[in-house]
């Protein structure tokens, strides 16, 4: 039974570094997509009053219209999926598929603020159960200092892993309700080229 404990110890302890090196690429991860998530809001909150106001009242008649209200620039994923929508309006299959297609990429944008909510925790979890176990070890040989150390890498893995996953959290709850009324844009444009 030593030699099991043993064991899972040396492979506990071996994880210590590889925790803390992908912790630590989480958390600049974390930091540029705080850098990224600001930039796209800027652009959203742009953009956003325009593609409101294009759609405002669209009929199958005035489609052409609502392309020359809309920003020149594609910079937003739903004013280019309207521009391809309004384009392919005469095949209703491609229009639908056009729909499913922006789920997806918005899925897609979301991929790593969830990953951000799920992996953050865990990381900052196995980064402060490993150097417990030397930690206790310090503790019981009356080596305060050696268990100072761990402790401290202990709560530091933790605070790491919460502000990533703190990150990823508010990205993902923000671009969810982004995505959600874009969504909404598009199904009404949809119903807009299925009347047609």
């Amino acid at each position: 039974m030593e030699i099991i404990s043993d064991i899972l110890y040396w492979i506990s302890t071996g994880l210590l570094v590889p925790v803390i090196v992908i912790l630590i690429i989480v958390f600049i991860r974390a930091l540029l997509l705080i850098g990224s998530f600001f930039g796209q809001y800027l652009t959203i909150r742009k953009t956003s009053a325009h593609v409101r106001k294009a759609l405002t009242d669209v009929t199958a008649e005035t489609l052409d219209d609502v392309i020359a209200k809309l920003p020149k620039t594609d910079n937003v994923l739903v004013i280019a999926y309207i521009r391809k929508m309004i384009s392919l309006r005469y095949n209703k299959a491609e229009v639908k598929r056009l729909l499913a297609e922006f789920e997806i990429d918005a899925d897609k944008d979301l991929g790593l603020s969830k990953m951000l909510v799920k992996l953050g925790p865990m990381l900052g979890l196995m980064g402060t159960l490993i150097p417990m176990g030397p930690a206790l070890a310090g503790l019981a040989s009356g080596d305060i200092e050696s268990m100072a150390r761990n402790m401290q890498v202990a709560f530091a893995t933790t605070v790491t892993g919460l502000v990533a996953s703190a990150i990823g959290y508010v990205t993902q709850q923000v671009k969810q309700r982004w995505y959600l009324q874009d969504i909404t844009n598009l199904e009404y444009l949809s119903e807009v080229i299925s009347n047609s």
